[in-house]
């Protein structure tokens, strides 16, 4: 998923082992009003955050153009900027355009599918399974997904997680999204404006050298606040790997609702058809 999905998603710390299993313990421990006080605890937390970003204009997005720059991080140490431009419809339609050290890339997606373009190696072709994965999983745990409800279409449940601190002075308030399959992703929201501040959960992925799987955690952290026709944005967006830097998004400019065409999200015929 592109740059502009992690803006969207305000596209993501380790939460420790004591504090779940307090978590388990109380809601083993719950009554079913209990329950019931924390979901609604959890549904009035995002719904101060949909207001909090602009509630109607925010719902009445539909369409994204985000533009800016990407940069990789290694070890902590940044890399080079490239400029990027991003497109999305809602709500599963994405392209990604990189430039720079001379070469174009393009990642389009669309429902369970997708396509890459690459400028350097003449290639066109389908993203493979993992790729789209990918794609599946980035809008499964953006911010988006839990604001517009999308996650009740896969029976996911919503409950309130706690206040946690976030800086000196700050708490945040965090909810939880958990699918049927076990996956999860924890929302943090700035307990006094409601604003999203951060996308945590835990991925599964293979070790290429040994193909052995291992677990990391991964977050996105949200800065810079901008506010657009109405709708706030973070104009910073940083990732984070098990409590290390790993890319930062910095947006130029964003624009909302603007005409999208079809044609833009399909595949090319062939390489000289690409635009």
């Amino acid at each position: 998923m592109g740059p502009t999905s992690h803006f969207m998603s305000y596209r993501k710390v380790t939460v420790a082992l004591g504090a779940i299993l307090v978590s388990v313990i109380s809601c083993l421990a719950q009554s079913d009003a209990a329950a019931k006080t924390s979901d609604e605890k959890a549904e009035q937390i995002v719904q101060k955050a949909i207001q909090a970003i602009g509630g109607d204009a925010y719902l009445n997005v539909r369409t994204v153009i985000g533009r800016g720059f990407y940069t990789d991080y290694h070890d902590g140490v940044s890399g080079v900027p490239l400029r990027f431009v991003d497109y999305i419809a809602y709500p599963d339609r994405e392209r990604t355009e990189f430039t720079g050290n001379g070469n174009r890339v393009i990642q389009t997606n669309y429902q369970n599918e997708g396509w890459m373009f690459d400028a350097a190696g003449k290639s066109l072709k389908d993203q493979t399974a993992k790729q789209v994965e990918d794609f599946r999983t980035a809008m499964r745990t953006s911010m988006e997904n839990l604001l517009r409800g999308w996650w009740r279409k896969e029976g996911a449940t919503l409950s309130y997680v706690g206040r946690r601190e976030a800086s000196l002075g700050r708490r945040n308030e965090a909810v939880k999204l958990t699918y049927p399959d076990g996956f999860w992703i924890e929302y943090e929201f700035a307990a006094v404006e409601g604003t999203p501040a951060k996308a945590i959960y835990k991925r599964k992925q293979k070790n290429p050298d040994t193909d052995e799987m291992f677990e990391t955690t991964e977050e996105d952290r949200f800065f810079k606040p901008v506010a657009i026709a109405g709708v706030s944005a973070p104009f910073v967006i940083d990732h984070f790997r098990n409590g290390v830097q790993t890319s930062r998004i910095n947006y130029e400019s964003i624009e909302f609702n603007k005409p999208l065409a079809d044609s833009l999200f399909a595949k090319p015929p062939n390489i000289k058809a690409v635009k």
